[in-house]
């Protein structure tokens, strides 16, 4: 009517979530790196725009090295968990490389181990759910990955939520990771790979085909084939959308072109995602104030985005059920 006004927008830090793309080193907070490099003395690295996945990399790298011991590591993981609560998440997933801490802690297992129990730990504390990816990297071996596999499989239900395939898409078809995948899926894990963003839809194509992917970390470039928009909505992929990290790395140049929308509208479920905040700057609330302050997205689209991040993750179904009555009632009050 007239003179009436909209309604005022939502607080979305009380919408629950799940944080389901994020690299948990990427993650740091930038005054921990800052003071655990000052300890073992090593530069603290530039956090800056990127412009490249290259420069990306050896940043990260850089963060993974100022962690030194045990303690390190689960002050790493509360942080992360705590971050993700801050911003309104009820489940948080966050991805893990454990052969980039060999050098200082030894044999996979024991590294992975050590993140469960800081992962199980916070987890109590902060009164949240908390699941582990393990990621394999597809710049390595595939032989690597059927090894992250089968670690991750080991420690299905006992922290292991979902098997990912990280780094450089344009250098690493995921068709050679198939038998990583399969081991992990056998298991009963979510297969969660990289795949859209740095390389193509051909990428998307072979994660589905020979990942038999549950979900997918970006996939936003899907959008640019029709026949794969149609196989993801018919299969009810889950997209991470992490739009910030898109931008800083030169895959879209603005958020007024980025997909997300046009994702949205043509029925593909996506979740918002940090990425990696210490690399892009943005956390996970940020990226949903953008999509709704820069992309136009409404409260009922922030609430299915919610929904596709509890639906789409590792969480235990009375979880799963908790959280979804909760997104109906963010979206049902005034």
């Amino acid at each position: 009517m007239p003179g009436m006004q909209p309604p005022p927008n939502r607080d979305l830090r009380t919408l629950p979530k799940g944080h389901l793309h994020l690299h948990l080193e990427g993650s740091m907070r930038p005054s921990t790196l800052s003071e655990l490099a000052d300890r073992v003395g090593i530069p603290v690295p530039e956090i800056r725009g990127y412009g490249s996945f290259t420069a990306f990399a050896d940043t990260y790298l850089a963060a993974c090295q100022v962690l030194r011991t045990p303690d390190d590591f689960a002050r790493l993981v509360y942080e992360v968990v705590e971050d993700s609560v801050l911003d309104g998440a009820v489940w948080v997933e966050p991805s893990f490389y454990a052969p980039h801490h060999r050098d200082r802690f030894g044999a996979d297992e024991d590294i992975i181990d050590m993140v469960l129990d800081a992962a199980a730990t916070a987890a109590e504390r902060l009164g949240v759910g908390v699941g582990v990816m393990v990621a394999a990297d597809r710049t390595v071996e595939p032989s690597i990955a059927v090894e992250q596999a089968r670690i991750a499989a080991e420690r299905a239900g006992a922290g292991v939520v979902s098997f990912g395939l990280a780094n450089d898409e344009a250098i690493g078809p995921p068709e050679p990771y198939a038998e990583a995948f399969s081991i992990a899926k056998a298991a009963g894990l979510l297969s969660a790979p990289h795949a859209g963003e740095l390389a193509g839809p051909a990428s998307v194509w072979g994660a589905l085909d020979a990942l038999d992917a549950d979900r997918l970390q970006h996939g936003v470039r899907a959008i640019e084939d029709p026949e794969l928009v149609k196989r993801l909505v018919d299969r009810d992929i889950v997209l991470d959308v992490c739009p910030t990290s898109n931008l800083l790395l030169s895959v879209y140049p603005s958020l007024a072109e980025h997909p997300l929308p046009q994702l949205l509208d043509a029925g593909i479920r996506c979740s918002l995602n940090g990425d990696d905040p210490l690399l892009f700057g943005p956390g996970m609330l940020a990226e949903y104030e953008s999509a709704r302050a820069e992309m136009g997205l409404d409260d009922a689209a922030m609430a299915s985005i919610a929904r596709a991040s509890i639906d789409g993750s590792g969480a235990p179904e009375e979880l799963k059920a908790s959280a979804r009555s909760a997104i109906d009632d963010w979206l049902a009050s005034a």
